[in-house]
């Protein structure tokens, strides 16, 4: 297993982001240790959160996963370990959300203090905010960037034209450069960035640290063809039992079995093997999922990369 690093910054990871979304959510601050510790226990250096984690739950408010991972990076002492990335934009209230320049300064400090920690690896904007300018945006950055509370900056849900748009700004004003994209991609949902964000991560070198890696737990196979889909994903899953969907678990479970692995890990393992990709977002809710971890031990071969491919296109 070797770190890569994301885009052109100095930050180093290894290919596997640990998904901070269930933090307080379907794992409990017990759970949420065991898990962390496992994670890193096994080597690995990258924890992905947002202030908005999980302002969903009932009861929640937002940035009760950070509040979990500053309560574990404080009891073992293990920051300077760890690439911690965090986010800002999404719709915390009517009132908590965007992009403004004083609402994310505030939304940082918010951040670091319940991370406690005195900076944040990756600050990505979460939501684009088009009502707000971009250079606001950028003005914001550039000043965490400048007081050290942020080192590098990255973006997830906005458009690759207007990410386009802000490197450019960033470049004609001195401000800082997004070295980073968070979009959406797996072996089902692959048009977009194929054919919109690879291009631009390509061309501008930027680092890709995928979201919804397993498709919301459709590409664990654990969801039967035929039968009545359950759990908190259930409604997210029914997209994904089609033929297109079925065409491509067959595939999965096909290579799973050539290579003694889950279609869990082969699926993870065909987004590290992928050339474009840094690193992709996976969560666990429970320890006992830990064997997704292996994924990245599997080296695709060319003819299973592209089996998998072909079998996912639409």
């Amino acid at each position: 297993m070797e770190k890569r690093k994301i885009g052109k910054s100095d930050l180093e990871v290894y290919p596997f982001d640990l998904g901070g979304n269930v933090f307080g959510w379907t794992a409990d601050e017990k759970t949420s240790f065991e898990i962390l510790d496992i994670y890193a226990d096994a080597g690995f250096n990258f924890i992905d959160t947002a202030n908005v984690y999980s302002v969903w739950a009932e009861g929640h408010e937002g940035g009760e996963s950070e509040t979990i991972i500053g309560k574990w990076l404080h009891k073992r002492n293990n920051r300077k370990d760890i690439i911690l990335t965090t986010k800002v934009g999404a719709q915390i209230s009517r009132s908590s959300r965007g992009l403004k320049k004083d609402y994310i300064l505030e939304q940082a400090e918010e951040s670091l203090r319940r991370l406690k920690t005195d900076y944040i690896d990756l600050y990505f904007t979460h939501y684009d905010d088009t009502g707000t300018p971009i250079e606001e945006t950028l003005e914001a950055y550039s000043q965490l960037v400048k007081d050290g509370k942020v080192r590098y900056i990255g973006a997830s849900n906005m458009s690759a034209c207007r990410v386009e748009e802000s490197i450019n700004r960033s470049r004609e004003n001195g401000f800082p450069e997004y070295i980073c994209l968070q979009p959406q991609y797996n072996l089902y949902d692959r048009t977009v960035f194929e054919t919109e964000y690879e291009p631009l991560a390509q061309a501008c070198q930027l680092g890709v640290v995928s979201y919804h890696a397993l498709a919301s737990g459709f590409l664990t196979g654990k969801y039967k063809f035929g039968e009545e889909t359950k759990g908190n994903r259930a409604e997210a899953v029914k997209n994904y039992m089609n033929d297109r969907g079925k065409r491509l678990m067959d595939a999965i479970k096909e290579i799973a079995d050539e290579y003694n692995a889950t279609p869990a890990q082969i699926s993870i393992a065909w987004l590290i093997n992928h050339p474009s990709v840094t690193a992709p977002i996976a969560s666990m809710s429970k320890p006992g999922q830990k064997d997704i971890l292996k994924a990245v031990d599997i080296k695709l071969s060319k003819e299973a990369f592209d089996k998998l491919k072909e079998a996912g296109k639409e």
